[in-house]
């Protein structure tokens, strides 16, 4: 039973977006945690959207998928990579899923005929979810979205202020994340952006404890002294967020400032003092690596490089086993169809990898891809589509089966040999409806995949609709291709390999999600090597 109040650290954004409050959260997470504290998180989202899902790659980013199946934002990727809290439903909202619920409420007659406003009702159901979000943490994180003087993340703003006198102001704290930009024509940093920002806080009633100056160095005392005068912090309140070499230096900076010590003493937490000699080793593995390699990444939506941002962090992952740096190319498959001789150009590469993505645009590309990989004995991993194309690309070019394609690209193809789910097929609406979240997969004795885990039976999150067509399975598999893991029933394939190639794997599922820098995933883990091993023999031959 937990013996003591759950404190809260709100943390807002101003003057720009995408200044890294996900990634501060995270990381001001990972200090608590080490300090012996538990830790939630929560992300509040101000668009209408009820969950990212149905939003497209390049406009919001990846979107991140938990155990339960909740569609979420990014962010929530930072937190499960940096932290070990437990995320769940409760631990992303958006305005949509807000309103969702207070209209609900309000249908059922839950309001006795009052009159439903922004304030009380949104703002009470804001409240409401923060505090369910707590559950027995000894600290909630909580991050806001969006930036300080959007008219969208005013009821969001105006539930945390309200939320200190509801629970007390001594459990509560605001930090405030801003730029403070170098203007390099004056040779100077400005505060007035940070001034600005901090003034449009406290015009609707927050005073933020501690302001996160996002900045290319360090700031000097003088820029501090000036800040903490015009935003009504005290100096030992400003610190520095400075652009480091690898996001898993960020807490070792943070820490190195007494970022945590001063959030303990503002929230009167008393715990034990930190210790980060791992991640010192994981920034020191990232910043000297002995290795480096190549990899491709054949997508659609390479154009926002946040569309992989869980897949970019795994691969990343991935090579501090082997002291490994990864470099990665992002291809747009679509070059891949419309100029020839193009897959020569990724012959440099030392592993193709084809990650998750929807609709047709590109596939073809994909496909050329997955082929180039296959007879050139370049170490490929496919993930969720990716297994779709590899098996496609295989049935076609292998199995004889002309003209195979997949339901969701060719629906009156005569071989498809990737078909809509059965309990898919009556599905209308797009939103919170694939499959989605962990499920079991048993791996095949013998097989890379079952080497790779250690263990015949894994739990791996989903998010697709489409799976390989089972009536083609025994076609497939006397032509060679070997199925290395299924659903414990046998029903549904979850990953295919290739006897004999260096590494070609791909599997329906997207580890990327349960990969971190203390535990990387070993999918990724063996890819990276086996692209290691290829760039050795190149380099040797």
């Amino acid at each position: 039973m937990k013996s003591r109040t759950t404190k809260f650290l709100f943390v807002t954004g101003g003057v720009v977006s995408s200044l890294g409050k996900g990634l501060s959260a995270a990381s001001i997470g990972a200090l608590l945690e080490n300090r012996g504290l538990k830790v939630s998180m929560l992300k509040l989202d101000p668009y209408l959207n009820v969950d990212p899902g149905t939003m497209s790659p390049t406009q919001h980013g990846e979107v991140y998928v938990l155990d339960d199946g909740t569609e979420t934002d990014l962010d929530l990727g930072h937190y499960e990579r940096f932290t070990s809290a437990t995320l769940t439903a409760n631990s992303n909202h958006t305005t949509g899923r807000i309103y969702q619920r207070v209209l609900e409420k309000e249908r059922r007659g839950d309001y006795l005929g009052a009159t439903v406003q922004v304030i009380p009702h949104i703002t009470n159901e804001i409240k409401r979810v923060v505090l369910d979000a707590a559950g027995d943490a000894d600290t909630c994180i909580v991050e806001i979205g969006g930036t300080v003087g959007d008219i969208e993340s005013l009821p969001f703003l105006e539930a945390i202020r309200q939320i200190p006198y509801d629970i007390g102001k001594e459990n509560c704290l605001y930090m405030h994340l801003t730029l403070v930009p170098y203007i390099k024509t004056a040779g100077e940093v400005k505060t007035k952006p940070t001034q600005h920002s901090v003034n449009e806080l406290r015009r609707i009633g927050i005073s933020p404890d501690i302001i996160l100056a996002r900045c290319e160095n360090p700031l000097p005392q003088p820029v501090k002294d000036k800040i903490s005068l015009f935003c009504n912090v005290g100096t030992d309140c400003v610190f520095s967020a400075v652009d480091v070499p690898t996001i898993y230096q960020l807490p070792i900076t943070l820490n190195e400032q007494g970022l945590d010590d001063k959030i303990a003493e503002l929230l009167n937490i008393w715990s034990r003092s930190t210790k980060l000699d791992q991640w010192q080793q994981i920034v020191d593995c990232a910043l000297m690596p002995k290795h480096e390699v190549t990899i491709a990444i054949v997508g659609k939506y390479v154009e926002l490089v946040d569309s992989y941002k869980s897949l970019h962090e795994a691969l990343v992952h991935g090579g501090l086993p082997h002291s490994c740096k990864v470099n990665l190319r992002y291809i747009d498959s679509e070059d891949i169809e419309k100029t020839p001789g193009f897959l020569q150009e990724m012959e440099h590469c030392d592993g193709i990898l084809v990650p998750g993505g929807f609709g047709d645009r590109g596939v073809e590309g994909k496909i050329k891809a997955v082929e180039h990989a296959r007879t050139q004995g370049i170490p490929f991993f496919g993930i969720c589509l990716g297994l779709q194309v590899a098996v496609i690309e295989y049935a076609r070019n292998v199995a004889g089966l002309k003209n195979a394609n997949s339901e969701e690209f060719a629906p009156k193809a005569k071989n498809l040999v990737v078909a809509i789910m059965e309990d898919q097929k009556k599905v209308t609406t797009k939103g919170g409806t694939m499959r989605l979240g962990a499920y079991p997969c048993t791996l095949a004795a013998g097989t890379k995949a079952r080497q790779l885990y250690n263990q015949e039976n894994i739990s791996e999150r989903h998010r697709h609709r489409f799976e390989v067509n089972n009536p083609f399975r025994e076609k497939l598999v006397e032509s060679g291709l070997t199925i290395a893991g299924t659903s414990p029933d046998g029903n549904l394939v979850e990953m295919i390999e290739l006897e004999g190639h260096p590494y070609f794997i791909g599997c329906q599922f997207h580890p990327e999600f349960q990969s971190k820098p203390f535990a990387p995933h070993p999918l990724f883990s063996g890819f990276v090597e086996a692209a290691l091993k290829r760039h050795n023999e190149g380099a040797k031959g």
